[in-house]
Order: structure tokens, then C-alpha cells, then sequence
């Protein structure tokens, strides 16, 4: 929204200047975001008198004139074909910036002749599109004016208007706002009533629907063509180009109180009526616009006997428009349904002035002062004899009164405000205050309780005037603040990014063909009202989603992923049915190289997941596989529990079966932790570190292979090996895991790399055969693990 100062000063009689209008916009809660001075742009620019212009001795198309300036008599070089003696125009001094050509001026010479200074065009200036030659002004103007002065030139001021305020889009409503800021005073409404002359002949009707209430007015005998130069003055100050004197009008109106209108041409009406209905189906209408549009039956159009004529709250159309030979016009102002007007604007892909303000909201009880103001203003520039207001229909009722308590201004907003004041604050704005209850204006339909009169009154008087109190000091809560599932939540986050993997952010929903093969998809967890066809159904899990999204990175050449999300998934709908889980997803897609790569990347998954239990507290985990979900390999997953009805973890590669109907490349690798499965940890008392202990001596390693029955986990036999002698065996690795020829039937081996690290002296052949056998003794207990010769 758009507006000048002396725009503003038709309705408010202050003698702010622009910076404080800004200033008391800010405070009052109105955003400026930008304000265009042409006085600072032009301020080097100033008025001068051509004394002289004789033909350039070296080029036919300039001419070197003798110029009176603010800094005395100037040869200046000019190449505009209304170059003469005597003209006043405006002069740029050397060293000024020229906006419309993007130059500063210099002292040089022009085909042989030093020219020093400008003369300029209207283009040059940027204070019009086009120009055949320099400004030419009124010979009235002295010399040294400014050309802002010479052009009527003034401030526009720019702000954005909340979707709230629809008063805002009015110069009107913004200096209701700024006199009860105290920065003048609101001048009386300046329109009135205009008698008719003879009954409106235009019938009007309404649908009751998209248009509750319609006003009209016909004015015959008019003389239109433009509008005389104030008006065309004001608009342009705005960024609105003058049309007529009619269509102009309606456009200040629309500016200066909110107030839409539209002016048809009345000898263009058949039918004797006019009337605000919704469209027919096949219904179209060529706008103003001079594009063709169909309005069906949930957009408001405006029709008389031959069809449609306008979209209602949005614009004219172009059979029934006012030209310069309009002789007899009928002015509208209605009041058109927000919901409706904002949502025949999106579907026919218009926003107009008109649209913008319907959508928001205008006062329903502004159409007949619209038809008056725009009445007295048709008749001061064109002449005319208005007929009888005629009104159809009914303005929705008012916003409703409430009671308030003027107390309430200290207990919700601090501000020691008196009663007197706040009344005083109400009543400018428009309030009627009654005793203890307050009745909002027509134009106020936002305020709906006493919360929105103590942000009123806080706006008004000042947030700057808001009281600076410290908040009350909250004793720390023992612990913590966090919960124990919020901090594992935080923990896990850390850990698996510290880790390598991204984490992914995506929707609790997934289409229920898919939450089916993760066990869910029950009718009681698909949406009423999704917000999406492929999102229809709360997620059983993490891992469609985390599967989609490794896909997708896959098809545009990042096959490589690794994922992770924290958050909740969903059994039921039942407050107990949701659980919390950390899942994880590998998509080990390596580029390909004559190399081939590392090791087993499940083995990787499986450290990462450990390295996740120990960070979160967990204790000591039974590994049992077979037992997994359908959707994991059944040969290369497992699951990690406390006992066959708690449920930790499961890990492991996913099935074949599954990425196929995801549409997905595999192999891909999970694990999904339930945090609401795992117990809380014992608290430990704190204690000191021990001393950190560095060995002299170098480790050495040695390798073992084990035969053991095909079924045993590898977790079974590392364990008795690292406490065959928990002093000097520092780590126990698996490195090869082989099943095939040389190996019995039933078994598999299973290779270990032992690093074994000295502690106070190197130690001998004897003591490390004796260690290793201590090695293979632990195994064979506890595994029956044979050392495979």
C-alpha cells in the first residue's frame, strides 16, 4: 500500500513531516518497508531559462545555448530538438548523477564546444516513460527552483498491510490509526449525502450468496475525458495510470477509503437490471483486461439481460466499460464474500486492487458511502444528474459487542495505562465504548475479545513504553531438564552423525500398499483428509521412507547413502500404540573399480549399531537371529533383545522382495532401535579415572582359525578369547568368516586376529605358545571351536 503525505493530510491535520509519519507508523504497529523521495534523487536538479540557442558550429543536430542557472550564465551543449530562447526547463550541474541514463556529468567537449551541464528530458529524470525533448515548464517558475517543486513532485511512502487490517488499504484507516497515536488530529469525514434527481431506473438484484448487499446509482448527462491534473497526480504517486476521469475516481476511492467501486456504462445495460449472482456453467466474459474468462458457477459475476459483465469483487468488463463519448454511467459498490473473491482470484489467476481488498475484508457497511463519495466527485469533474440510491439485499450483521475490563490492560500487558486514556485510545479508532462493554466498527471484524482491545491499546501508547522485567527465575529441574527418551534422542542424533550418517526428515505417513509390507496399514491408521495420495496411512516404520529417499538419491547418481531418522512410528491408534526409534539405513553402492572393496559393509552396520547401545546406556544384549521381521533377509539379520518379549534392535540386510516393490536398487542394510524397549541405566556413582596407561612395548598380533558349528555367531567366540587373559590381549577382531571346500559339512570358519600388547617386558616364545594355547582352550569351552589345522 502506497500513499503521499499530502494524501495523508486531506484526512489528518498534522504537520508531521515524512520521517515522523514513518517513525509513528513503526510504533503503531504498521511495517514501512520502503519510502521513495524523489527529493533526494533529484536534488542537484533545479530550474533554468534558455537565453540564447544558435546552431553548433561543427554538427547539425546540436545546439549551443546561453543558460541562465542558480549557478549563473552556463554555455551548455544540448542535442534535444525543442532546444530554443526562452524556454524554462531543468538544468544538471557537472558532477550531478542522471537516474535515466545511469551517468554522472563531466566537463568536456561536445564536437569541439565544452559543454557545462545538462539539459533534461522527463526520461532523463525518471520522472516520466517517454519524452521527445528536454522538460518544457512554465515560464512562471524562477530559476534555481527545484525540480521536485517544478514537477509537484512529493514522498510516496510504502508499507505492508497484515491480512487483518483491510482499513489499512485506505489512506482514510491509516490516519484513524495515526491521530489516536497522537500525531495530529483525524479530520471529519468531508463526504455527504447528494439528493437524487429521479428514481434510479436500474433494477438491482442479489443471490444473497456471494454478494449480501449492492448499492447503485445512475448519473446521467456526464462529460467524461481525463482527469484533471491533481487527480492525475495522485495516482501517479501511488504507481496507478490515469484513464478517464471517471475510471479514475473509482480508482482514489478504492485508495482513499478502501471503498472499491466500478462505473458501467449505462447505455451498454440491457435487460433493465443488473444483478450479483454466481456463473453458469459455459459462462464466460471478455475483462478489462482483454483476456477471456470463464466463470462458472463458483465465481460471483456481475450481469444484466445479455449475461455476464464483470467478476464480482474482482473486475469490469469490456462490453460494458466507460469511454470519453460516455454519456450515462451506473455506479457500483457491493460488498462481495472474502472466501469467494479470494478464491475467484486464485482460480482465474487474477489479483487486481479490487480482488485485494474483497479478499481481505472491506466494510460491509461502506456501498452506499462509497456511492456518495464517488457521486460528489463525478459531479465536480464531469458534470451530471444523479439519480436515487437504490440498495439490494442486507450488509452482514456487525461484529458483536463484548465486555472489557480496563484492568486488563495492566494484568496482560504490564502497561499502567488509565482508564481515561484507554477510552480515549478505543473511541479513535473507531470503538464505541459504553460503560464496561466496547462495540468494534464495521471495518474492525478482526477483533473478536478483550485480548485484541489490550493489544490495541499497547500498540497506540507504545510498545517502546512496554515494561523491561526480568522473567522470574525457575529453580533447575533435578536431572534436567530433557527427559530420558528426549536426551537419548539427542545422544543418538550426535552419535550417528558423528558416524557418517545424514540425518533425513520425512513424513510420518507413507502410502498404505507399502505400510502393509512393514506389518502395518491397518484401517484405523489411514487418513480421513490425507494430505496426499501416496501419504494416506500413519507409517508402521522408518524404513519405507528411508528406503524412498536412498532410491531417489540413487537415480540421480548418489548411490552411496547413509541414512538416519529419529522419531515415531505407529502400531494403532491408541495413545500407547506409538514408539520412538532410531533407524538407520546403508546403501553400499561403492563406484566400480578394478579394486574390489573393503569388507562385509554388515559388519560395519553392526559396529555402527553397537556404538549406539553404548552411547545410549544400554546393557548387555542376547544376539538371536532367525527370528527377524519379513521384511529383513532372513540368512543376514538378527535382532537384539533382553528377552524374547523385549525387543531392542533389529539389524541386518532387507529383503530382496521388499526393495523390489519400493522400486529400489540392493543391496541395502538396516537397523531400527526402539528407545521406549530400552531400560533406564543404573545410576553409577562418579569416580575418578584411572591414570591413562601407554605400554613401551610394541603389540604383536597373531591369527587364529577356528572351526565351529555353522550356526554359532562370531560374538559367541570372540568373548571367551578376550578373557583368556584379560592383561596382555588388548583386541579380538574377526576378519574372515568362510563356509565351503575344506570345511566339514555343518561348519564354518571362523578367522580372529588376537593383538596382544606387553606390559612390562617383551615376552618370550614359550610365554606366547602358552598364551596361545590358553586361546584355543577358551574357545573350544566355550564354543567347542576346534583350531582348524
Amino acid at each position: 500500500m502506497k500513499f503521499t503525505l499530502s494524501w495523508l493530510k486531506e484526512h489528518l491535520d498534522t504537520t508531521a513531516s515524512v520521517d515522523e509519519v514513518v517513525e509513528a507508523m513503526t510504533m503503531a504497529g504498521l511495517e514501512v518497508e520502503h519510502v521513495e523521495d524523489p527529493g533526494r534523487k533529484l536534488a542537484a536538479f533545479t530550474v533554468a531559462k534558455i537565453v540564447e540557442a544558435v546552431q553548433h558550429p561543427n554538427a547539425d543536430k546540436l545546439r549551443v545555448c546561453q543558460v541562465d542557472t542558480r549557478d549563473g550564465r552556463l554555455e551548455i551543449v544540448c542535442g534535444a530538438p525543442n532546444a530554443r530562447a526562452g524556454l524554462t526547463t531543468i538544468y544538471a550541474p557537472i558532477g550531478a548523477y542522471v537516474p535515466g541514463s545511469g551517468i554522472t556529468l563531466e566537463a568536456r567537449p561536445v564536437r569541439g564546444v565544452v559543454s557545462n551541464g545538462m539539459l533534461c528530458s522527463a526520461k532523463e529524470l525518471e520522472v516520466a516513460e517517454e519524452s521527445d525533448g528536454i522538460v518544457e515548464l512554465a515560464d512562471s517558475l524562477p530559476v534555481g527552483a527545484s525540480a521536485v517543486e517544478a514537477f509537484g513532485l512529493e514522498a510516496a511512502i510504502d508499507f505492508e498491510v497484515t491480512p487483518n487490517r483491510p482499513d489499512w488499504l485506505g489512506v482514510r484507516g491509516i490516519a484513524r490509526d495515526l491521530a489516536a497515536a497522537g500525531l495530529g488530529t483525524l479530520k471529519p469525514d468531508p463526504v455527504r449525502p447528494v439528493a437524487g434527481k429521479f428514481p434510479n431506473p436500474v433494477e438491482i438484484k442479489v443471490d444473497g450468496q456471494a454478494c449480501p448487499v449492492f448499492a447503485g446509482r445512475l448519473i446521467r448527462g456526464v462529460k467524461n475525458g481525463p482527469s484533471p491534473a491533481w487527480l492525475q497526480r495522485r495516482l501517479a504517486s501511488v504507481g496507478l495510470r490515469p484513464i478517464n476521469a471517471l475510471v479514475d475516481v473509482t480508482n482514489l476511492i478504492s485508495y482513499d477509503d478502501c471503498r472499491p467501486l466500478h462505473v458501467y456504462d449505462a447505455a451498454k445495460l440491457t435487460g433493465g437490471f443488473i444483478e450479483a449472482r454466481l456463473g453458469r456453467e459455459g459462462e464466460t466474459l471478455e475483462a478489462l483486461d482483454g483476456e477471456t474468462y470463464e466463470a462458472g458457477p463458483e465465481i460471483c459475476v456481475i450481469a444484466d439481460g445479455s449475461g455476464a459483465i464483470g467478476l464480482g469483487g474482482v473486475m469490469g468488463g469490456e462490453s460494458t466499460k466507460v469511454l470519453d463519448e460516455t454519456t450515462d454511467v451506473f455506479v457500483e459498490a457491493a460488498w462481495f464474500d472474502p472466501i469467494r473473491t479470494a478464491q475467484a482470484g486464485r482460480t482465474l489467476g487474477i489479483t487486481s486492487d479490487a480482488q485485494y481488498r474483497f479478499a481481505r475484508g472491506v466494510d460491509p457497511e461502506s456501498p452506499v458511502h462509497g456511492i456518495e463519495q464517488a457521486t460528489q466527485l463525478i459531479l465536480a469533474l464531469c458534470g451530471g444528474e444523479p439519480s436515487e440510491v437504490r440498495v439490494a439485499g442486507r450488509a452482514p450483521a456487525p461484529p458483536a459487542p463484548f465486555a472489557f475490563d480496563r484492568s486488563y490492560v495492566k494484568k496482560l500487558s504490564g502497561l499502567d495505562v488509565p482508564a481515561a486514556r484507554i477510552d480515549e485510545i478505543l473511541t479513535k479508532l473507531g470503538f464505541a465504548v459504553s460503560g464496561d462493554t466496547v462495540q468494534p466498527p464495521s471495518w474492525r471484524r478482526d477483533v473478536e475479545g478483550k485480548a485484541d482491545l489490550v493489544e490495541e491499546v499497547a500498540r497506540i501508547e507504545g510498545f517502546d513504553n512496554l515494561p523491561a522485567l526480568p522473567l522470574p527465575e525457575i529453580a533447575r529441574q533435578p536431572g534436567g531438564a530433557l527427559t530420558l527418551r528426549q536426551r537419548r534422542m539427542r545422544d543418538a542424533r550426535r552419535q550417528m552423525a558423528a558416524r557418517g550418517y545424514a540425518e533425513a526428515v520425512t513424513w510420518s505417513f507413507m502410502r498404505r500398499e507399502w505400510a502393509e509390507l512393514f506389518g502395518g496399514g491397518q484401517p484405523e491408521l489411514v487418513l480421513t483428509n490425507p494430505i496426499a495420495s501416496d501419504l494416506s496411512t500413519m507409517r508402521p516404520t522408518a524404513l519405507g521412507n528411508l528406503i524412498e529417499a536412498a532410491a531417489k538419491n540413487a537415480r540421480r547418481g548418489f548411490a552411496d547413502a547413509a541414512l538416519f531418522e529419529v522419531g515415531p512410528n505407529f502400531r494403532g491408534d491408541q495413545p500407547g500404540d506409538q514408539w520412538t526409534a532410531v533407524t538407520a539405513l546403508l546403501a553400499p553402492h561403492a563406484p566400480k573399480h578394478w579394486a574390489k572393496g573393503g569388507g562385509d559393509a554388515l559388519f560395519d552396520l553392526k559396529a555402527d549399531l553397537m556404538a549406539l547401545l553404548d552411547e545410549m546406556g544400554a546393557p548387555p544384549l542376547q544376539v538371536v537371529q532367525g527370528q527377524n521381521a519379513g521384511w529383513w533377509h532372513p540368512g543376514r539379520s538378527a535382532r537384539l533383545q533382553l528377552g524374547p518379549k523385549v525387543v531392542v534392535a533389529e539389524f541386518g540386510e532387507l529383503h530382496p522382495r521388499i526393495l523390489k516393490a519400493l522400486d529400489a536398487d540392493g543391496p541395502m542394510l538396516a537397523f531400527e532401535v526402539s528407545l521406549d524397549a530400552l531400560p533406564e541405566p543404573k545410576r553409577k556413582g562418579v569416580k575418578t579415572k584411572a591414570a591413562l596407561e601407554l605400554s613401551p612395548l610394541m603389540p604383536l598380533s597373531r591369527d587364529f582359525a577356528f572351526l565351529v558349528a555353522a550356526d554359532t555367531p562370531a560374538g559367541d567366540l570372540v568373548r571367551p578369547i578376550a578373557g583368556a587373559d584379560k592383561a596382555l590381549i588388548e583386541a579380538v577382531r574377526v576378519f574372515d568368516v568362510y563356509a565351503g571346500a575344506g570345511v566339514p559339512e555343518g561348519m564354518k570358519s571362523i578367522a580372529v586376529e588376537v593383538v596382544v600388547q606387553p606390559r612390562e617386558k617383551t615376552l618370550t616364545d614359550a610365554e606366547i605358545e602358552a598364551l596361545s594355547g590358553r586361546i584355543v582352550a577358551a574357545a573350544e569351552k566355550a564354543t567347542g571351536a576346534k583350531l582348524r589345522g
